[in-house]
């Protein structure tokens, strides 16, 4: 029998990327998921119950722990944008500060033996200053978890994630959905010089390390990065990318050929290096996954090329 069945957990960010990939192993697993959005969801078989509350609201937090009384939580909902704009600090400070604090302060004293939060490899390290309002509110929510277990004993983890890509990417505008649904289409996506270097990781490996920060209490206290041992540049996956759709398309005859000129190779379009401008701060990205491996067992299963070509497989099928 799965140690996850009839295990009551609460999934924030149920709707996103990897809440929705999250909720379904932990429906396999055995485990009573209670799920929030912002909005009323339509149940599901992998949802006991969906709850509907704004976690700004310090208020509606209380409210709805105390109505699940979870043993297991997993804090995945945040405002992600990487806007340099003044404009962004107010959301992304309620958004991802204000809602993880709220949960923490509700959770705090209760029966919950572990709590898990999503943060991000864009937070910064050795005292460099954050690179956007999203970076900077995830570098503050990790020191506040920091703070709940430090002085009141909070169960909190905290997994720094990476770039996550994989199949059902809800967002269309991220590299790897956009690049692979214009290649897919014939159409030229648009990139910058495509020199940074970003860390990828899988979306189920990010599930999986989540499963086993929530399984134990052996991963309270730590900050967790999940990702990838190098990173890989923009340019070199966008190509990686380039290539596994034109086997795809050879393969199953399927897409959309682009006519033969400026931006395309034998028919076929190719991406656009320097068309967009590079973001201010865009810095190489770096994950040290020794940690995960010590306190959690944890290693990325998949490779990038593996989990890029089972990511246009999904595209595929559904354009």
């Amino acid at each position: 029998m799965s140690a996850w069945q009839g295990t009551r957990t609460l999934v924030t960010g149920a709707t996103g990327f990897i809440g929705a990939h999250l909720v379904r192993r932990l429906a396999g697993l055995g485990a009573r998921v209670h799920a929030v959005s912002r909005r009323p969801q339509e149940a599901t078989g992998h949802v006991e119950r969906w709850h509907a509350a704004d976690l700004c609201d310090a208020t509606a937090t209380a409210s709805l722990v105390e109505a699940v009384q979870p043993e297991v939580v997993f804090h995945l909902a945040s405002e992600v944008t990487g806007v340099r704009e003044p404009g962004m600090v107010a959301p992304t400070l309620a958004g991802n500060l204000g809602a993880a604090v709220n949960l923490l302060t509700a959770v705090t004293g209760g029966p919950v033996r572990s709590v898990v939060l999503a943060g991000s490899v864009e937070e910064p390290r050795d005292g460099q200053a954050p690179s956007s309002p999203y970076a900077a509110a995830k570098a503050a929510a990790t020191g506040y978890a920091r703070m709940f277990h430090a002085l009141w004993g909070v169960p909190v983890s905290v997994l720094r994630v990476a770039m996550v890509y994989g199949p059902g990417e809800p967002n269309a505008a991220r590299l790897v959905p956009y690049v692979t649904t214009s290649l897919l289409k014939g159409e030229a996506p648009r990139l910058t010089s495509g020199a940074r270097l970003v860390t990828w990781v899988y979306v189920e490996d990010v599930v999986d390390a989540f499963v086993l920060a929530g399984a134990g209490g052996g991963a309270a206290g730590h900050v967790l990065d999940i990702g990838t041992p190098e990173p890989v540049s923009i340019r070199d996956t966008a190509e990686l990318l380039a290539g596994i759709v034109t086997d795809t398309v050879t393969d199953t005859g399927a897409g959309t050929m682009g006519d033969t000129g400026a931006g395309t190779v034998g028919g076929r379009a190719r991406p656009e290096y320097g068309a967009v401008a590079a973001r201010p701060l865009d810095r190489t990205q770096r994950s040290d996954i020794g940690p995960a491996a010590r306190v959690l067992g944890w290693r990325p299963a998949t490779t990038l090329e593996a989990g890029l070509r089972q990511t246009v497989a999904w595209y595929a099928k559904r354009m």
